[in-house]
């Protein structure tokens, strides 16, 4: 009872998350795409473009926090929260399309035109970059500060749309401000810089579910902050064997200790059960610590050892 608590204040806390998200994205690429227009600024206008895909982006961050909070069924046994990283990896699709349609505009704009016919952008996209800039940036840490809380992979995919769109709007601010100092080639320029700026925030979202998916193991130092807890709980002669693998923004543990040979099964049991309370207890991210006991003179610690696979 207490987990579905978690998971549905979880998901409540996201989905506010998520419509600040919409709701600022609207208003930006509605601003930002008049700004381009009157202004006269390619890269204000693809910057818009940029912001209108992080609208789309948020419903499906929406989407995947929904599913991946559905508790276990008999078809899904260990739960959904790998739908959270399908989540993620199709938000970075959608960056890397969007990159790249930003920058083949950019290419073809600046290999179809002379630089003298490119019309100088107005002040206007540029107040419309600085005002991007603040507020997408102020949005990047407001969801960052939430998908570090929730311990949520879209929520911080979507933190990154925010980044990334706050990378894009400083490209645009500097290719306009360049363009109305005399060098408007800049401007289409900046539009491509964009584009490499948004294909590289893809590629670490997408390389970051990825790994999720294919059961990445937890870090060096979180491992070892188990193997010492385990080390703790009375009874455990050796830590044979720790396994850890990421399953969407949750970790399933395995582990294998020694233990006297001559303890009884209820001892046996008692030392599984502290070991795996106590790693649930500390480490909330662990969805399931499964625990077991061998016997002291079984085992080869030359052999077993404690080294990670």
């Amino acid at each position: 009872m207490n987990s579905l608590h978690v998971t549905s204040n979880r998901e409540k806390i996201a989905m506010r998350i998520s419509w600040y998200s919409i709701a600022v994205n609207v208003f930006l690429s509605l601003g930002k795409f008049i700004a381009g227009i009157f202004g006269h600024s390619a890269a204000m206008v693809s910057d818009a473009i940029h912001s209108a895909s992080d609208v789309f982006a948020t419903f499906i961050v929406m989407a995947g926090i929904k599913i991946s909070g559905r508790a276990s069924d008999d078809d899904h046994q260990y739960g959904h929260e790998r739908l959270e990283c399908v989540a993620s990896i199709l938000l970075s699709v959608i960056l890397a399309l969007t990159g790249l349609a930003i920058g083949y505009a950019g290419i073809e704009k600046i290999l179809n035109q002379d630089t003298e016919s490119i019309a100088i952008p107005t002040f206007l996209p540029l107040a419309a970059a600085i005002i991007s800039i603040v507020v997408k940036e102020a949005m990047y840490w407001y969801t960052r500060h939430y998908a570090l809380m929730l311990e949520s992979d879209a929520l911080m995919a979507d933190a990154w749309h925010h980044r990334s769109d706050s990378l894009s709007s400083v490209g645009s601010f500097i290719g306009i401000l360049g363009a109305r100092m005399g060098y408007p080639i800049l401007d289409p320029i900046a539009s491509v810089v964009i584009c490499l700026m948004i294909l590289q925030a893809g590629y670490e979202i997408f390389m970051g579910a990825i790994d999720k998916m294919v059961d990445k193991a937890c870090s060096k130092e979180e491992e070892d902050a188990m193997r010492a807890k385990v080390a703790e709980v009375p009874g455990v002669n050796h830590i044979d064997l720790l396994r850890t693998r990421q399953f969407g923004s949750r970790i399933f543990v395995d582990v294998e200790v020694s233990a006297d040979d001559n303890l009884t099964l209820l001892q046996s049991h008692q030392i599984a059960e502290s070991i795996h309370h106590s790693i649930e207890k500390d480490f909330p991210n662990v969805k399931h610590c499964m625990v077991h006991i061998n016997p002291l003179s079984e085992v080869s610690h030359e052999c077993y050892g404690e080294h990670r696979h």
